[in-house]
């Protein structure tokens, strides 16, 4: 017998292990493909689909159709581990990864600016970026479904959840929406778009009824969704809690079958939003697939079984909701390239999450070009801004990330400024909470409140108790700097974007509770003081034992009550509050309480007087400003800037020349007051993690700022096309969208409505020339097919390199039929260099020629001519030409319409 030399034996020893190895590891890949048929890769989604389908029984199907409670996810769907289905863990989206799981990346993923943000960069490529890192995270951190892009159109100001979403234009919506998806599903994340539809107000969020004509829904707010579904392969839909024309949207057959399926060819699956099915048999005939949260809680499960055997569903429908699950499933990878739990590179994606934020910021106002700021002529920067000091800048609720790390403004102003420029912060006012979102007159500020007298801190003793009735021990006591309490929903771990120089609070006071709080308040100056209390819930305030307000709290209300108070002097007070009112989605609604004033004339916080001076010796004075948004039970109730952030701005403008605000907000806010009172505005939007170091590229220069408004900012709350109250918020929770299709700016300029600023509007640190448009219909495929397009020069006429978005609109179409006065059919993002000129071409949205006939359930194309207008802005236009729609085309984009709704039927 031969004898192995070591060396020889330790290789030999070597193969037969890796042998063993790879044995094991293709074993189980050639079993299951034996045992499970539908895992053979070389198989299509469709035929991998239907095969599991008929191998599963009813009640197996059942349970895959019904949704499960995890507590480590977003929403959650068990897998069944006899058919070798992976579980739909889904994370809630779609700024980034919320991460439920401890064990998971301690809970953090990259926080994006908002999505509106995103949609002010007018950048398909950036939204490209954008929806990648979000897919890689997801995907390395154990989720194969995002609930994310949002695609509500944002009507009015005061949606809060309007940072979600992509903004008011359907076509800019669906342009940026369909390169996020693209980019992210190509992760093996499948993504869900919400919420499909209407769902434009958080006020009455689950009995509401919107109600809107045909027209409306197809030309407005179907159409994010149609263009994500043609060009972007979507996964899933998102049905969501309102109603829709009075029927509930996730068991509505008119939005679920007709529209989306029959007309919009969407082959994905149908999902309920977190409890929005409210039926068993009519929602999943109406097209609903999977409902979430479902077992316990939803009305599958055990439920569906029932109406199967009582012949009010028949197995088929069944079957055709798992076939459509899991043919997703199969096509977007998640059986193929299961999700992992991997490091995510954080530098790598802090960094992409600076470039686009500062991509995000729109230059809104640049009088006596204060920016860029120059270095070299400054020795001293006053930073100031409630939470300029922090990051915690961001839409709350379930969008809601915990960030990897964070930059604040004046870390990244401090930073980028260097040691030859003294950057100094003062608050200017209180922080922001989730208190701010409640109506009424400001939060008293806390440099007029002490827990007692003679105490070196400002604000009143609070105790908290997890009873209605102040009954036993408080579960909670601290010093709170406001009384400006919204707990409940806004209140959930990981849903509240306070300040994070606030206390927070317990969630064990979510449900009902009742909370005390007693102190002093002394005013600087004697006078007629109109004290208030809003609160849902009964609330009283007495000033010395005196009760001066008494709040039945029946509603979200504000009861007022005039006082004199005199200077210097220390009064008693005592704030008691209960929710004791009867609505029983109260648990959810929690605690809503603000101890409000309008203070005598001239009256400055003292918060604001330290900011005033610290502006007084400085060479300039940086604004930061912030709003607070979340979804939840209300909307924003005016577009104010919240705790006298705007007597803050007035007061510092005052005293010092060179004042930039920077707003941080979900959307628009109002500025009548004080515009005109500073240099420079930015709107930054909610920024993400790297907003200090975004902010600081825009106000040193190193980035020229891009962006443009996705949304018209209005004058004020009644400047704008929804201005009723049957519009917004509605009545007896019906709200009617009598607008039409005169949504933003084509509202706008149709009921003739002067805005601060204009949708697309948006400067630069340099200056941009139009010349020589051409428009053209074009041929290709030998005739066969058609297309709209524009040509003209852009040059860059300033001295630095920016970059410029060309829009194109089209103006009102030849026909009797009311179309709007402009709406968008193309744009293109450029960059030039100084001097340098481009020829830019732009293919336009047949759309933009075309008009939904209710009569006859398709979109019609009228012949004739039709106004091009190509600008800066929707008002800022720089070009107009027309272009000639003959029989000949008219009659291409109708067949092409009727084609697409044949094919889709």
């Amino acid at each position: 017998m031969a004898v192995l030399s070591e060396g020889k034996q330790k290789l030999a020893i070597l193969g037969i292990l890796f042998m063993l190895v790879l044995s094991l590891a293709v074993a189980p890949l050639s079993t299951s493909a034996e045992a499970f048929p539908w895992m053979d890769k070389d198989l299509s989604a469709e035929e991998r689909a239907q095969l599991l389908v008929e191998a599963m029984t009813l009640e197996d199907k059942i349970d895959f159709i019904t949704g499960n409670v995890n507590n480590y996810y977003g929403f959650y769907n068990e897998g069944l581990d006899k058919y070798g289905i992976p579980a739909l863990q889904m994370a809630d989206g779609p700024v980034g990864v919320r991460i439920a799981n401890p064990e998971v990346q301690n809970k953090q993923s990259t926080a994006l600016p908002s999505a509106l943000g995103l949609a002010a960069t007018w950048n398909t490529e950036t939204a490209e970026k954008y929806g990648d890192l979000i897919g890689n995270e997801a995907h390395n951190t154990t989720h194969n479904v995002m609930l994310g892009p949002g695609l509500d159109i944002a009507r009015n100001a005061f949606g809060a959840r309007n940072f979600e979403s992509l903004g008011e234009d359907p076509y800019l919506q669906g342009q940026m929406a369909t390169s996020y998806v693209n980019a992210l599903q190509g992760n093996n994340v499948l993504v869900t778009a919400k919420h499909y539809l209407l769902n434009n107000q958080e006020k009455d969020r689950f009995t509401s009824d919107s109600q809107a004509s045909e027209r409306a829904i197809n030309e407005i707010y179907a159409r994010p969704f149609a263009s994500v579904i043609e060009n972007a392969d979507l996964g899933s839909v998102m049905c969501s809690f309102n109603q829709v024309n009075s029927t509930y949207a996730c068991e509505n057959p008119d939005l679920l079958t007709d529209l989306l399926r029959d007309s919009l060819n969407f082959e994905g699956f149908v999902m309920s939003d977190y409890g929005a099915n409210v039926s068993t048999a009519d929602s999943i005939n109406a097209g609903l697939d999977l409902e979430t949260p479902g077992e316990p809680y939803g009305l599958w499960g055990d439920e569906l079984q029932q109406a199967v055997t009582d012949g009010q569903v028949k197995e088929e429908t069944i079957n055709q909701s798992a076939y459509r699950i899991l043919f997703q499933m199969f096509d977007k990878g998640l059986f193929d390239n299961p999700a992992q739990n991997n490091p995510i590179d954080v530098a790598a994606h802090g960094e992409i999450a600076r470039q686009i934020a500062a991509e995000t910021m729109v230059l809104l106002q640049n009088d006596n070009k204060t920016l860029p700021l120059n270095t070299d002529k400054l020795d001293s920067i006053a930073v100031i801004g409630p939470d300029a000091d922090t990051a915690s800048a961001a839409g709350g609720g379930s969008s809601l990330v915990n960030p990897t790390y964070t930059v604040s403004p004046l870390e990244g102003i401090k930073k980028r400024a260097g040691t030859d420029i003294q950057v100094n912060y003062a608050a200017g006012t209180d922080s922001i909470s989730a208190g701010d979102i409640l109506p009424g007159p400001n939060a008293v500020p806390s440099s007029f409140l002490l827990p007692q007298a003679g105490s070196n801190e400002n604000g009143l003793q609070a105790s908290y108790w997890s009873n209605k009735n102040m009954e036993g021990d408080p579960v909670f006591e601290h010093t709170a700097k406001q009384v400006n309490l919204n707990l409940g929903f806004y209140n959930y771990e990981g849903f509240n974007a306070q300040s994070s120089k606030l206390d927070s609070l317990p969630t064990s006071l979510n449900g009902m509770m009742s909370a005390k709080y007693t102190g002093v308040i002394n005013v600087p100056k004697s006078g007629e003081y109109t004290l208030s209390t809003t609160s849902y819930g009964s609330s009283k305030v007495y000033i010395d034992s005196n009760l001066v307000i008494d709040n039945a709290g029946e509603k979200l209300d504000t009861v007022e009550k005039t006082v004199s108070l005199d200077a210097g002097k220390n009064y008693d007070v005592k704030i008691e509050y209960k929710t004791d009112y009867k609505d029983a989605t109260g648990n959810d609604n929690g605690g809503q309480l603000r101890f409000g004033w309008e203070a005598s004339d001239n009256v400055v916080d003292k918060n604001i007087a330290d900011a005033v001076e610290l502006a007084k010796k400085s060479d300039a004075a940086v604004i930061v400003t912030r709003t607070y948004d979340s979804e939840g039970y209300v909307d924003r109730s005016d577009m104010e800037l919240p705790n006298n952030q705007e007597q803050l701005i007035k007061e510092v403008s005052k005293v010092n020349k060179n004042v930039v605000v920077i707003n941080e907000s979900g959307i628009a806010v109002k500025m009548g007051d004080w515009k005109d009172k500073v240099d420079s505005i930015v709107q930054a939007w909610y920024p993400g993690q790297e907003q200090g170091n975004a902010i600081a590229d825009v106000l040193f220069g190193d980035v020229n700022p891009s962006g443009k408004l996705p949304v018209t900012f209005p004058v004020d709350e009644d400047s704008t096309p929804v201005n009723s109250e049957e519009q917004y918020p509605g009545v007896d929770e019906v709200t009617k969208y009598t607008e039409d299709i005169f949504v933003g700016y084509r509202g706008f300029e149709q009921d003739g409505i002067k805005p601060a600023f204009s949708f697309g509007h948006g400067l630069s640190y340099t200056e941009f020339g139009y010349k020589k448009l051409k428009t053209k219909v074009t041929r290709s495929n030998k005739g066969k097919k058609q297309a709209v397009e524009v040509t003209l020069n852009l040059k860059n006429t300033g001295d630095v390199t920016g970059s410029e978005v060309v829009q194109v609109y089209t103006g009102k179409l030849p026909t009797n039929t009311e179309t709007a006065p402009k709406q968008l059919a193309g744009f293109e993002k450029v960059e030039l260099k100084p001097g340098k000129t481009k020829k830019v071409t732009i293919k336009l949205d047949p759309k933009a020629f075309s008009y939904y006939d209710e009569a006859k359930n398709e979109w019609v194309t009228p012949s004739g001519n039709v106004p091009i207008y190509v600008g800066s802005s929707s008002s800022d236009i720089r070009l107009k030409g027309k272009i000639h729609i003959s029989k000949n085309t008219s009659n291409y984009f109708n067949k092409e319409n009727k084609k697409d709704n044949q094919s889709r039927q």
